[in-house]
């Protein structure tokens, strides 16, 4: 794992972005088109932003959602459909956005997107961490058996109240207590991983993470694991690992 450090998150955003787009770039020299996993929440805005400037034919880009609330409608503030149509897929126009709808059947949703997911390689995922370790809703302990590409998860109560904090639920009771997740051995399959992670709020999760045995009870130690993930951390996020 490698680790980057910037002083603010916007710096921190455009160095993840700026490094991610020429994976993409290099994968459609490679291949002539590229497929991605984008990450949502309050920790990729400044990285999604600086994405959409960077030069990429987004025509030859293929883009998955890495999660989604269980039975929330894609008109609900919190919706990840809705981040990601409005943040990325309405500006960018890529060549094809495989939402993730959790209305009514998420397990028959799971098997559709995972079908269209593994069907070819990922060239690059972008993602984050929870303040609880979590990484996309594979909350503590986290699953690392299952091979299928997504999986119903329960949201853990440390999940819930981050929702909360961000301003994208009002109160605890509203959060969803069920989500659709993309699999830790699934974001694992990625060529490599470009993971955003400002702010103090997470310093603990990335102190575990980064200097922690791999373990699922903090689902983001598996990155380790991974050898072309680059970890991407403001000075507040990274305050509490060993200075070298």
């Amino acid at each position: 794992m490698k680790i980057e450090i910037r002083k603010d998150k916007k710096t921190l955003g455009e160095v993840a972005a700026s490094d991610g787009a020429k994976l993409i770039r290099n994968a459609i020299l490679e291949r002539g088109r590229a497929r991605v996993i984008l990450a949502t929440g309050a920790s990729q805005f400044e990285m999604l932003a600086a994405l959409l400037k960077q030069d990429v034919d987004w025509k030859k880009v293929t883009g998955f959602h890495l999660d989604e609330y269980v039975g929330l409608a894609m008109t609900h503030p919190a919706s990840f459909r809705k981040y990601l149509k409005e943040r990325f897929v309405d500006q960018a126009s890529p060549a094809a956005f495989h939402y993730l709808n959790a209305e009514r059947d998420p397990k028959a949703e799971c098997r559709r997107v995972g079908a269209l997911l593994a069907a070819e390689l990922i060239d690059v995922a972008f993602v984050g961490i929870g303040e609880n370790g979590h990484l996309a809703f594979n909350d503590p302990p986290a699953d690392f058996v299952t091979t299928e590409p997504y999986l119903v998860v329960e949201l853990d109560e440390r999940c819930q109240q981050q929702q909360v904090g961000e301003g994208w639920f009002a109160t605890l009771a509203d959060v969803p207590k069920q989500a659709i997740s993309m699999s830790c051995r699934q974001i694992l399959k990625a060529r490599a991983i470009v993971c955003t992670v400002p702010d103090r709020r997470k310093a603990e999760a990335v102190k575990n993470t980064v200097e922690g045995p791999v373990s699922p009870r903090v689902p983001a130690s598996i990155l380790q694991e991974h050898g072309q993930t680059t970890l991407y951390l403001d000075e507040a996020a990274a305050s509490l690992l060993k200075k070298k």
